[in-house]
């Protein structure tokens, strides 16, 4: 038994309809942990041979799985959300051990995958059809068929092991089809969490196939002929490389990828409310590591040095330590690549001209062996510069200043991302006016928060294609037959 501290990590499995190997044709991985910088066990990887036996495993369980009733995969679906819930310390737990996400945080992810979980159990039952003609006696009466699409093959990131699984899995499964999910090398104890739970659910074997592997056993589940869908979260770049293998046979794709989010501060916005949320989103949560974070605080010229003395303020307290400690708030980067990329981008900012307010270096002392950056803040930062235009994907919060509404658009709308964006005001008109002209695919306007189930979440541009979230995101794995019959010759 387990306790919310113990820092022992799991045992990881590959999981193959009921079967649970210890081994893989992909060879070992050596977790490190980012906390620390040293082993912490070696787990299990899946090759293109247990791509291929899942795959399979998952194809012969689609067969009877689309002909379960819809309220018997909404009842699975319900339980699996309070299995989840139960185990919410756990999950947690695994989450900081996976990738360093204070343990805090973690706990907060366990009811947003509970609820994104009940949300998909519910639509099981609402698959609909339409009526597309009935014309009489010489024409034809006509219809549609919205069917799942079979296997699904989901391959997620590491920044968030838990949620990246609640907003893929239950839609897919709810709409009928079954899945094979390969989780990142970097974090798979809250995936092995997650498969028992699948099985302690009812789920029958097949349903739910977990295969923890590099980019090689990505690139099998994506080419696999048996694999009609592919769900992605993941960089720009492989992306790109989903997108030309799935074009070989013209598969479908849904792809949630990176973002460089505006934050809009508008004079007339509630600045210690703005400031503080926008910081602590940006460089606090999740050490900076997510997709659709602010990145960019966008600042009316009028408030602006306000704003940035206040943004340095909440930088300076925002606590950076061992995730397992309830007063941290920031974690380590995920790896030592990470952390060399991101102080580069750190030393190419200062050249380029950006004004650092605060932080800017790795953390030292007891954090040294750790992949620690201090909460950095940048102002006066070029829009048109590396750090105003590439995602940096780690504690580093660009602040730009403005004067009219059409150039803070014009700010936003700069770069080749379009994932998210963030508004501050107190006037209505001028918030629908702003968030109609956005190029991205959703406006947060005065702290609205991330990741509600009932929208539809997703970029535009680089920043992906197709939805998570929403009626759209269950919709993604369906796809639509229409029907015709005639009634010429139909006898009475």
């Amino acid at each position: 038994m387990t306790t919310a501290t113990d820092r022992t990590p799991p045992a990881v499995h590959l999981r193959i309809g009921d079967r649970r190997l210890s081994e893989g044709s992909g060879g070992a991985f050596d977790h490190i942990n980012p906390v620390t910088g040293t082993s912490h066990s070696v787990i299990p990887l899946a090759g293109p041979a247990e791509v291929d036996q899942a795959a399979r495993a998952a194809h012969e369980a689609f067969a009877s799985w689309r002909r379960t009733r819809p309220a018997v995969r909404r009842k699975l679906l319900l339980r699996l959300a309070d299995l989840i819930e139960a185990h919410g310390e756990e999950f947690a737990r695994r989450g900081t051990l996976d990738n360093g996400t204070p343990f805090a945080s973690g706990a907060r992810f366990v009811g947003l995958s509970a609820e994104w979980t009940r949300y998909y159990a519910g639509w099981a039952d609402k698959i609909g059809s339409d009526v597309t003609a009935s014309f009489g006696q010489d024409g034809e009466f006509g219809y549609t068929l919205a069917q799942p699409y079979g296997v699904i093959g989901v391959v997620i990131t590491w920044n968030g092991p838990l949620i990246s699984l609640a907003m893929k899995i239950p839609a897919a499964l709810a709409a009928g089809n079954t899945v094979v999910v390969k989780p990142s090398e970097l974090t798979p104890y809250s995936a092995e969490l997650f498969a028992d739970l699948v099985e302690q659910a009812g789920f029958p074997p097949g349903v739910v196939n977990i295969l923890p592997g590099t980019a090689a056993a990505g690139e099998a589940l994506v080419s696999h002929p048996l694999v009609e869908k592919v769900t992605f979260t993941g960089g720009p770049d492989t992306a790109r490389r989903i997108l030309r293998s799935c074009a070989e046979s013209m598969k479908p794709v849904v792809l949630e990828l990176g973002g460089k989010s505006a934050n809009i501060l508008l004079e007339d916005a509630d600045l210690d409310a703005a400031c503080t949320r926008g910081t602590l989103l940006s460089i606090g949560a999740l050490t900076g590591q997510g997709c659709a974070f602010p990145t960019r605080m966008l600042v009316q010229r009028r408030i602006y040095e306000a704003a940035v003395e206040k943004v340095a303020a909440i930088a300076r307290t925002i606590t950076s330590g061992d995730p397992f400690d309830p007063r941290t708030v920031s974690g380590p980067l995920i790896n030592e690549a990470a952390l060399t990329r991101v102080l580069g981008m750190i030393e190419k900012a200062k050249a380029d001209g950006a004004r650092l307010v605060t932080g800017g270096s790795r953390i030292e002392g007891d954090l040294a062996n750790g992949y620690f950056i201090e909460p950095t803040v940048f102002a006066d930062v070029d829009p048109y510069s590396e750090l105003g235009q590439r995602e940096v994907f780690g504690p580093v919060l660009s602040i730009i200043p403005f004067d009219t509404d059409d150039e803070a658009i014009e700010i936003a709308n700069c770069t080749p991302f379009g994932l998210s964006a963030y508004l501050y005001t107190q006037q209505l008109q001028r918030a629908h006016r702003i968030a109609e002209e956005l190029v991205t695919g959703e406006v947060l306007v005065n702290g609205a928060g991330n990741l509600g189930v009932h929208r539809p979440f997703g970029g535009w541009g680089i920043s992906g294609v197709g939805k998570e979230g929403g009626r759209e995101g269950f919709e993604e794995f369906l796809r639509t037959k229409s029907v015709a019959i005639g009634f010429t010759g139909v006898s009475a």
